[in-house]
């Protein structure tokens, strides 16, 4: 059944070039192995010393990943197998004993790999079944029991297993991420989809609107013209009458002036009717300057409109305004107050944690709590187990000589004393250091001095939304600020 699980085609191992078996194997494209310095004298030709065939480029030469039969003396054949106990990695020639044979019956086979070899250790030839928790290695039980004596050891199954919670929690953490990232891209997609409708159906409307109004303006200014034109037309013909009648009487008046009878003369001037007095024409006006100046005038108020439109947005865009007015008394922010406990899984093991999960106190006995991903290892340290979202207010009641508050991430680094694990120290968390009566403000690894009254309690109000971190020094009639931040915040925090 061993034998079956390991139909593999069997293959003879040597180097085409020098005939032997390939030191420092390396393969390339066609799938031929080949010494490293062999074929490297030989990638000139751009081709296959064996099979021919060639490339357009001089080809990559990665290391064989194929382990050869350690039984073979010769000419290697391809492992296909590899004994736990024996350590040794076996051809489907040599491994027939192991198979056949019930003195092998307890010896376990598995699949040859490089991987495999990698673990056998090389100072004692044992399988390194054990990890070393202190110096962070795969370890033989003959080193956990010389240059490892006394470290903390486990078995490399346990070390996986406890491993991969981490990355399990990990991969939750990152999980969450993804899905808040995608709410906030279909949000934004929806948004996006929702700022063309609107802008479209903006324009539109507008659109309509200008093309009544224009419409308007015309048949305004049409109007107007109609009226002008009668107006006009009507002075034109009083003009053509009166003109009639003045080039009349210059005919009469010049019959009367070539008259040599002087009787007659007389007569006929005395009977001539007066000449009326000549009155200037009054042409009306034309209106249309009015139009103009009303169109002129709803021009620059629509630019007016649209500058502080413009502007509106700019300011939208760059301010961030709280959800809500940051209350002003501490019974205010009373209104707001989440009781907050402490996870037990991330305690360091230099915190007491009491019965209750509501206080840490610093001891000189390290506590035995139980291996877990989650726990801090080296900062004293410690996270809530509720998840800070919307408006919170919370207080902290420190003794002694102070004490560090912070919010931060859930997928800060738990393991090792460094800045990307400590709350203040790097960019997943904030954190007001009260040390002693001076305070300061740290986040990714900055520190803002701050000055306040000394209090033994400090209030702190989150605005998630927001993305406002107020701290404040409280004593029984007042509340001082001692520092506010605002940000955007990607994670849930804790």
């Amino acid at each position: 059944m061993a034998q079956k699980g390991f139909e593999t085609e069997q293959r003879t191992f040597f180097c085409f070039i020098c005939l032997r078996c390939p030191d420092n194997p390396v393969v390339i494209p066609c799938g031929h192995s080949y010494c490293t310095d062999c074929i490297k004298a030989h990638r000139d030709c751009y081709s296959c010393p064996q099979c021919g065939q060639t490339f357009s480029t001089r080809p990559d030469l990665p290391t064989s990943t194929d382990v050869l039969c350690d039984i073979c003396m010769d000419l290697k054949l391809k492992a296909t197998t590899f004994c736990l106990v024996c350590l040794i990695s076996f051809c489907e020639k040599h491994i027939q004993p192991h198979v056949e044979s019930p003195a092998y019956k307890k010896h376990k086979l598995v699949q040859a790999s490089r991987s495999l070899q990698e673990n056998i250790c090389s100072d004692h030839n044992e399988l390194m079944k054990l990890f070393c928790r202190s110096d962070q290695q795969l370890i033989c039980y003959l080193c956990s029991v010389e240059e490892h004596k006394g470290h903390i050891t486990v078995s490399a199954a346990a070390e996986v297993t406890e491993k991969k919670k981490g990355v399990d929690t990990s991969r939750q953490n990152l999980q969450e991420r993804i899905q808040v990232r995608e709410g906030e891209l279909k949000a934004l997609r929806e948004e996006t989809e929702a700022v063309n409708a609107a802008a479209d159906k903006t324009a539109k409307d507008s659109e309509e609107i200008l093309t009544r109004l224009i419409s308007e303006v015309k048949q305004k200014i049409r109007s107007e013209q109609e009226a002008h034109l009668i107006q006009l037309k009507e002075l034109q013909e009083k003009l053509d009458q009166e003109i009639s009648e003045l080039k009349s009487r210059d005919a009469e008046l010049k019959i009367l002036s070539q008259t040599e009878d002087d009787g007659r003369f007389l007569r006929d001037y005395a009977s001539l009717p007066g000449l009326g007095q000549a009155t200037a024409v009054r042409r009306p006006p034309r209106g249309f300057e009015a139009v103009t100046a009303a169109v002129s005038e709803f021009r620059d108020k629509l630019q007016e409109a649209l500058k502080r439109e413009r502007t509106n947005v700019s300011l939208t865009q760059v301010e961030v305004p709280l959800s809500e007015p940051e209350p002003g008394t501490r019974e205010d922010f009373l209104k707001h107050f989440d009781q907050i406990t402490l996870d037990p899984n991330t305690i360091n093991k230099w915190l007491f944690l009491s019965e209750d999960y509501r206080s840490a106190t610093l001891i000189r006995q390290a506590e035995s709590y139980p291996l877990h991903p989650d726990r801090f290892s080296d900062w004293h340290q410690v996270l809530s187990t509720k998840i800070l979202t919307g408006c919170c207010y919370w207080e902290v009641e420190m003794t002694g000589a102070g004490i560090c508050v912070a919010v931060s991430y859930k997928d800060i680094r738990r393991a090792w004393r460094s800045c990307e694990s400590g709350f203040g120290l790097n960019d997943k968390s904030w954190t007001l250091n009260c040390y002693n009566g001076i305070y300061d403000f740290w986040h990714d690894n900055v520190r803002t001095p701050v000055s306040g009254p000394r209090s033994s309690r400090v209030g702190v109000f989150l605005d998630y939304s927001a993305g406002v971190l107020s701290f404040y020094s409280v004593s029984e009639s007042t509340m001082t600020l001692l520092h506010r931040t605002q940000t955007t915040f990607t994670q849930p925090l804790y």
